[in-house]
């Protein structure tokens, strides 16, 4: 089972990490419906848009953006780990 999760981790990681710098500029079919719409005029920037890893990217900056996956992949690993840790069934005693 450890070969597993560590299989799993190491995949994420190189998504994020590698992969993550082919993936397209150009806004999503959701952005775009945005502006086509006429929505985007009333949009206003969300509390977290200044934030380190606002547009997918450390600081905003496209070179970052595998960084900025393989610390997102590495924060839901650990926090995901912690909380199975916390509500795994502990052996009863005996």
């Amino acid at each position: 089972m450890k070969k597993f999760f560590l299989g799993f981790a190491v995949v994420s990681l190189l998504i994020a990490g590698v992969l993550s710098y082919f993936a397209s500029g150009d806004p999503d079919g959701l952005d775009k419906t945005v502006e086509e719409t006429g929505i985007a005029e009333h949009a206003q920037e969300h509390p977290f848009a200044g934030s380190a890893f606002a547009d997918y990217a450390l600081g905003g900056d496209d070179k970052f953006t595998g960084l900025a996956g393989v610390l997102g992949v590495v924060v839901v690993l650990a926090v995901s780990f912690g909380l199975f840790w916390l509500l795994r069934k502990k052996p009863a005693a005996k």
